[in-house]
């Protein structure tokens, strides 16, 4: 046997149609339950339980009680960084889901990636901030410091964190670069108190408004 990471059993638990499809589910970013992870899997609640007892002790999911309830979420940003770079790999091989609808064109605009901004408008902000000079490899200069100050991002309080700042992800529609690591959180979340963007309740897709897309296009131009 060779030493090393055993990417194999990672890979064997992805793998698994109703394991991979309560992990997608999940890049929502928001915790479900395990009722809803078997509506989205298709199995049996006993089912879906073993199979969330599998992800978590492979350390790809993590359970949190909150009343008579658990509720899942992917284990970490390494986590989802992972499964958007295996959609990357998926879509480009043409190994694409067979059912579509209005939703697609709508996640491939904008939607949420785990935790931060993904889709056509989450490869342009990250355009736009390299650009403009802001980002410089997954650093932030000091222009790039000031126009997220301006926009009311805490930066003292995001480095006091244990996340990244700034982390590259790679786009799965797009097949380029978006902005993860906390500030990529910070800035979803900014967007939507702004009124800019509000996620959608039953998608991962992101809406943004006519005001919203027009301060958005002027802040990050291409």
């Amino acid at each position: 046997m060779k030493d090393g990471p055993d990417i194999a059993r990672i890979a064997a638990l992805i793998g698994d149609p109703a394991r991979a499809n309560m992990l997608t589910a999940l890049m929502s970013g928001k915790a479900l339950t395990a009722t809803e992870l078997a509506r989205e899997a298709g199995v049996t609640a006993q089912t879906a339980s073993s199979h969330i007892g599998k992800l978590q002790a492979g350390g790809l999911v993590a359970e949190q009680r909150q009343g008579r309830h658990k509720y899942v979420s992917l284990a970490n940003d390494d986590v989802g960084r992972v499964l958007e770079a295996l959609m990357g790999v998926a879509a480009g091989a043409g190994h694409l889901r067979t059912r579509t609808g209005p939703r697609d064109d709508a996640l491939r605009h904008a939607r949420v990636c785990y935790n931060h901004l993904a889709g056509h408008r989450g490869t342009q902000m990250y355009d736009g901030l390299v650009a403009g000079g802001h980002l410089v490899g997954e650093t932030l200069s000091e222009s790039g410091e000031a126009l997220v100050r301006e926009l009311g991002v805490d930066l003292e309080a995001l480095r006091k964190g244990r996340a990244p700042l700034c982390r590259d992800c790679l786009d799965w529609s797009e097949r380029r670069a978006h902005l993860a690591g906390s500030l990529g959180r910070a800035l979803l979340t900014r967007f939507e108190a702004l009124g800019w963007a509000a996620c959608d309740p039953n998608s991962r897709a992101v809406r943004f408004s006519d005001k919203g897309a027009a301060a958005f296009d002027s802040l990050f131009a291409r």
